[in-house]
């Protein structure tokens, strides 16, 4: 273990032992003739006392040595100890928030059974939802991209220093035979597109990298512009001088948060390359200025960038709040089986605050109004590669209202699968200011919901469950209501 966290776990016992013997720190230091400070120091876990001293902390609480210096901890106190052999905050990314690990030892220290009741909070929450170490990496991740606007300007300079020493051109459309170029002759890659599809088990995967060899594996049946963007990412690994990384796209497992930011400053990079800064802030300009909304803009930019529905709307989480002020929006994607009626978010990330929609861990129905579901139910039954649609969703329980872009494909890699990813933004006076389209009745306005168990919406042609968790609500706050009466009445 660190040496940090024995000392703080020795504290912790002692200011236990302490405490149940209903000695105050100075009682201690009379007893033991140990001063008050130092005592203070070790219970703190900032010093470590010397085997005289712990024999003789020993014999003045009247506990074994060995008891003293064993790592184990009593059951109140044990996920406190289960944390710190974790090594689980060695893991955390602090230093990306601000925090310093010392900073949360000090917490543990001073308030050991608040943060013990913390810890089983969380350790219980996780195991009912199944939340993982990949899950826990990501929802950090998440926090990194939302406390930073998802706009990280190093990478966008990377992406401008790169095309100028490789004299790549950022005011065209990018193709994968000028970056396989790259990859080949600066990086010494070797492209093989024949031997991932020898497996089925990798059917899910669009591409492998071999470090020791530098060959990366393709999948045969992947499009121009996933090509493209696995080659960008490639190149943003090497350019970045990135060493711990992840070898499969889509991703398998993380063995550390590393790998996890790593992954994303690549992808960062990747999307900044294929849909470079200068050019979307151009035709996202024209879109906005037009009187009425351009339903074919998002088929076009699509061919623009060789760049898929996803990526585009990804980038857009990047150029919106930063060059445009339009700092209050969402990103979602969601999956959904053809032959079912269920729909999975699979990735959602909200900046300055989290808005409606949202993921929601209870298997409630999210509400069928939501443009997201929409097109990927009208896409399940047409022949369509790709369908796009527009709404405005207001939320008649927050009085909030979302000027919400949805795109759904089918999913290339599983039969009778197809996602949806969408864009909402806050309608505020700034994106009032921004959209000169926002009037435009050929956008319709729908009344919508989180989840049909929270909808008050009444008559809704389309719910799929009773407003349970309302009704439950309602009928808490009637009993409330009755108790605090008869308490009137009765006082």
């Amino acid at each position: 273990m660190e040496e940090e966290y024995i000392k703080l776990i020795f504290g912790l016992k002692l200011k236990q032992l302490r405490t149940n013997k209903k000695l105050s720190l100075f009682g201690l230091s009379k007893l033991s003739g140990l001063s008050k400070s130092y005592l203070n120091e070790i219970e703190k876990g900032k010093k470590y006392p010397k085997t005289d001293k712990i024999a003789l902390l020993a014999e003045k609480l009247e506990v074994p040595y060995d008891s003293m210096v064993s790592l184990k901890l009593d059951k109140n106190l044990a996920p406190v100890g289960e944390l710190l052999q974790s090594k689980v905050l060695k893991e955390l990314p602090l230093e990306l928030f601000g925090i310093k690990e010392s900073d949360l030892i000090d917490i543990v220290a001073n308030a050991p059974t608040k943060v013990n009741a913390f810890i089983a909070t969380i350790i219980e929450i996780a195991k009912h939802y199944n939340f993982g170490k990949e899950s826990f990496y990501l929802a950090s991740l998440r926090s990194f991209q939302e406390a930073s606007n998802n706009f990280f300007p190093e990478l966008e300079e990377a992406v401008q220093n790169f095309s100028k020493a490789y004299q790549v051109h950022l005011k065209k459309s990018l193709s994968s035979k000028e970056l396989e170029e790259i990859l080949v002759e600066e990086y010494g890659y070797t492209i093989n597109n024949e031997e991932l599809g020898k497996y089925s088990e990798l059917d899910n995967l669009r591409s492998i990298f071999i470090p020791k060899t530098k060959t990366l594996l393709i999948a045969d049946h992947i499009d121009e512009a996933q090509r493209t963007f696995i080659y960008a990412k490639e190149i943003g690994y090497n350019y970045l001088k990135i060493e711990e990384r992840l070898y499969t796209f889509t991703w398998i497992k993380f063995n550390n948060f590393d790998q996890v930011l790593n992954n994303f400053y690549a992808s960062y990079f990747a999307g900044a390359l294929v849909i470079p800064r200068d050019l979307i802030t151009k035709d996202i300009e024209a879109f906005l200025a037009k009187p009425t909304f351009d339903k074919t803009f998002l088929a076009n930019i699509k061919k623009s960038y060789n760049a898929s529905p996803e990526s585009i709307y990804q980038r857009l989480t990047n150029i919106l709040p930063n060059d445009y002020q339009l700092e209050n929006l969402f990103f979602l994607r969601l999956s959904h089986k053809g032959s079912s009626n269920r729909f999975e978010i699979t990735k959602e990330l909200h900046l300055t605050h989290q808005h409606s929609p949202h993921g929601n861990e209870t298997n409630e129905k999210y509400c069928r109004r939501w443009v997201s579901i929409r097109v990927l139910q009208d896409i399940a039954k047409s022949s369509e590669e790709h369908l796009m649609d527009v709404q405005i969703s207001h939320y008649p329980s927050d009085g909030l209202s979302y000027l919400i872009f949805s795109s759904a494909t089918a999913d290339p890699f599983k039969k009778d699968m197809y996602r949806s990813v969408s864009l909402g933004l806050l309608i505020n006076n700034e994106l009032k200011k921004k959209v000169k389209f926002l009037d435009d009745p050929a956008i319709k306005t729908y009344d919508v919901g989180v989840t049909c168990e929270r909808c008050a919406i009444p008559d809704c042609a389309v719910r799929q469950s009773a407003p349970t968790i309302l009704e439950r609500q309602k009928k808490y706050a009637t009993t409330e209501d009755v108790v605090a009466k008869l308490q009137e009445k009765l006082s």
